[in-house]
């Protein structure tokens, strides 16, 4: 009897603990684990102190390269900046540029992870591609991570069950703090680094000076929903629905969230906690994994409850009214376990 091939996986080593424990996962597994670093986008924004906040790729990488060399595998670098560029970062500033709150990271898993990461590595021969996603996916289902503190099908509301069966998450049967220890136990070099806190692509960059310096800021007033003028804006898509802190208001009595804004007029509304509650919103581009549904569980942002909700058509309606339903951000279908899909709330 002919020896059963082993199978081939490329794995996304962003030089963090989660992807580096996933690689070493994957090889004690009995699979030829080959890595792939992604060169991202780049970025520099000056910060309030006038200093250059730089995208540390290149710190990332070699500890990529460490982490590789520990577990004596292959590390190839592609290079998709220009990619990254313009499919991830180009949407994002035009997002802020209309007034909406984009989400980079949703667009950063479509377009690169599983769009040019996933089809390169099979051409190049790979079985399966996979990441440090907390995340799970059975027979072409995507399914919510064992810890649900950590898991990020929020993010993966894109992706097709085709994808998903060519996609292995070996961490999301685990804890964050069980992935420590597993780090720690492989004697890995990462099993101690920080979580990254910055946008997938550019990095710890304030998003603030960010936007500064490739939107043209434009100073104006912020109307109390009672049509009074209550204090001044420097620039209306700094701002996002919900937002509290950062405003420029001189009237007692709050506290005051940004409810909505007329680009056209550059206007920001502002009023009570109250005045962000809404039963319904209207989505858009609409995306089922598998199966559709009409009564779905949903979540409008990353780390909030799911509420029960129903799909008419584009319209979303909820059975108790949602805060701060926020235009460009993602609504995400779930039915128990099992992620069904997702929009773009408008």
């Amino acid at each position: 009897m002919a020896p059963k091939k082993q199978k081939i996986v490329y794995v996304a080593m962003s030089g963090g603990v989660d992807s580096s424990v996933a690689a070493a996962l994957l090889k004690k597994r009995g699979f030829r684990v080959i890595g792939v670093f992604m060169k991202p986008w780049s970025a520099s924004a000056k910060a309030s102190a006038g200093q250059a906040v730089l995208c540390p790729w290149k710190e990332d990488r070699e500890d990529a390269m460490r982490v590789a060399s520990k577990l004596d595998i292959p590390l190839h670098t592609w290079d998709f900046s220009k990619q990254y560029g313009e499919r991830v970062t180009k949407y994002m500033i035009e997002s802020y540029r209309k007034g909406i709150t984009p989400n980079p990271d949703v667009m950063c898993n479509k377009e690169i992870k599983f769009g040019l990461f996933l089809k390169r590595a099979l051409k190049e021969g790979a079985d399966y591609i996979a990441t440090g996603h907390y995340a799970r996916t059975k027979n072409g289902t995507l399914l919510t991570a064992k810890d649900s503190n950590k898991d990020q099908t929020y993010f993966l509301w894109t992706l097709t069950s085709t994808q998903l069966t060519k996609t292995l998450f070996p961490i999301g049967d685990y804890t964050k703090p069980d992935v420590r220890k597993l780090a720690k136990k492989f004697a890995l070099p990462t099993f101690n680094k920080k979580d990254s806190q910055g946008v997938c692509f550019i990095g710890p960059v304030r998003m603030k000076a960010f936007l500064a310096s490739k939107i043209q800021s434009k100073a104006g007033k912020i109307l109390h929903l009672d049509g009074s003028v209550v204090g001044q804006h420097d620039g209306s898509f700094f701002y996002t629905i919900g937002q509290r802190h950062g405003l420029n208001i001189s009237i007692g009595g709050g506290p005051y969230f940004v409810i909505k804004k007329d680009l056209k007029k550059n206007i920001i509304y502002v009023g009570t906690q109250k005045d962000l509650m809404q039963r319904s919103a209207t989505v858009s581009k609409v995306h089922w994994i598998g199966r559709e549904a009409k009564r779905v569980s949903t979540k409008i942002r990353y780390r909030t409850p799911s509420q029960r909700a129903i799909l008419n058509g584009r319209t979303l309606v909820f059975s108790k009214p949602q805060r701060a339903i926020t235009p460009g951000q993602s609504a995400v279908f779930y039915r128990g376990q099992e992620i069904l899909g997702g929009g773009i709330i408008r």
